[in-house]
């Protein structure tokens, strides 16, 4: 098993993040040839997601449609003034699973992994465990 962790800069409110790279590093980093690559984000107002990254307009209908769907202003009791950020990560989930073989993540032609800020700008952590 291997244990990896990234810290990142958001820099928006609601942002998505390309961290492919980071984690194909992690899964080199692991030696491990033949496994699972689990991605973790351990924040309740971000998540991570797997979608297209060859089309930067696919990213964009996301944000779009999670902002219609949780708008930023309505009658949350929430108070601390994120609670679009908690229903946004709980929608979208907080870990993604992925079969490595070949010592690469198996991931399909158009797919990369996203961290999904909904609550920035901030210093985040996404924890990446090789099995």
């Amino acid at each position: 098993m291997f244990l990896n962790e990234i810290i990142l800069r958001s820099t928006r409110n609601v942002e998505f993040i390309d961290i492919t790279s980071r984690v194909q590093e992690a899964v080199s980093a692991s030696g491990v040839k033949e496994g699972i690559c689990l991605v973790y984000v351990p924040h309740t107002t971000a998540g991570v997601t797997i979608n297209e990254n060859a089309d930067p307009s696919v990213v964009a209908d996301l944000i779009d449609k999670l902002s219609e769907l949780v708008p930023q202003s309505s009658a949350y009791r929430h108070r601390e003034g994120n609670a679009p950020g908690h229903i946004k990560s709980t929608l979208v989930g907080c870990s993604v699973s992925i079969p490595v073989s070949g010592g690469k993540l198996m991931l399909g032609t158009w797919q990369g992994v996203f961290f999904c800020e909904f609550d920035g700008p901030r210093e985040r952590r996404v924890i990446i465990r090789v099995f």
